[in-house]
């Protein structure tokens, strides 16, 4: 499986999550490429992108916690919660830092949170997006997520810069919306940075410039991540040649005494063979998602 892992890239403010996509699948050649998580065109930063059979890992990527930079105004509404929308709202009355400080510890933890009325959330089978922008009221139900950290960085009235780690499924344009609402002002989303997914970091991507240049030099192949990577809180079980064969016709193979959840089937060459699952009571692995060549 020459074309079975990660990349990482740092995507720039203007193309969307699918562009960045099109253009590996273009540029690698691999017809299977999905992403573990998007980002809106006016967001930048690191971006998961699982190539070949790592597609099939994706739904445990997308749901890890991330981390944000993100700017928020204050002073102005918008219809969209970014500056993207027409301004529904304006005010004078400007917080202060120490209103901001404030403020800050009621929107961490365990909270419930209304999407962005143009969001991709379907309702009744349609994006809520096309419904918004028909004219017609999009009323999105509130939704726990959980904010872990807010972290004040900047204010420079009226831009007030945030470190957000959060739960997969969180809004920052919703934050940023919430929260200009909470100090009586109102407030949108400005600015946002992607700076880490699960286990990943901004520090390890590619740019989509350098990708680009070693899609031309046929040097792409260097910034593939292995697969298993996508699982870094699963045990690793090395497997015989035997075994291989066995995970990859569906039998289970035997497991240690005690072993329980799910595990990392890795073959004699360290690359991913499959997800395996325990047995309860039974002392076996049961392959779970099998990646063939």
């Amino acid at each position: 499986m020459r074309d079975f892992g990660l990349l990482l890239v740092d995507k720039p403010v203007g193309p969307t999550s699918h562009h960045i996509v099109h253009r590996v699948r273009l540029g690698s050649g691999v017809r299977k490429v999905g992403h573990a998580g998007t980002l809106d065109p006016r967001a930048s930063g690191l971006l998961v992108l699982c190539l070949g059979p790592a597609t099939r890992l994706s739904e445990y990527l997308s749901t890890t916690s991330k981390r944000y930079e993100a700017v928020v105004r204050f002073g102005v509404s918008t219809r969209t919660y970014d500056s993207d929308g027409e301004v529904v709202g304006r005010s004078s009355d400007i917080p202060t830092r120490a209103q901001i400080e404030a403020a800050l510890p009621g929107f961490t933890g365990e909270i419930r949170q209304a999407p962005p009325p143009f969001s991709a959330l379907k309702v009744s089978g349609q994006r809520a997006y096309d419904l918004a922008r028909a004219g017609k009221v999009v009323d999105l139900e509130p939704r726990p997520v959980t904010i872990h950290a807010l972290r004040l960085q900047d204010y420079q009235p009226p831009d007030l810069s945030l470190e957000v780690e959060c739960s997969a499924g969180t809004y920052i344009r919703s934050l940023a919306n919430d929260l200009g609402a909470r100090l009586g002002c109102g407030g949108y989303l400005a600015g946002l940075r992607r700076t880490k997914a699960g286990p990943f970091s901004l520090e390890q991507a590619i740019s989509a410039e350098q990708l680009e240049r070693a899609f031309q030099g046929g040097t792409w192949r260097d910034h593939l991540r292995p697969a298993s990577e996508a699982l870094p809180g699963f045990p690793h079980v090395s497997l015989t040649p035997e075994q291989v064969d066995r995970v990859k016709r569906g039998h289970r193979i035997p497991a240690g005494l005690g072993s329980s959840g799910m595990a990392c089937g890795l073959d004699p060459d360290g690359r991913l063979v499959a997800v395996l699952q325990a047995v309860e009571g039974q002392a076996e692995w049961q392959p779970h998602k099998v990646f063939l060549e």
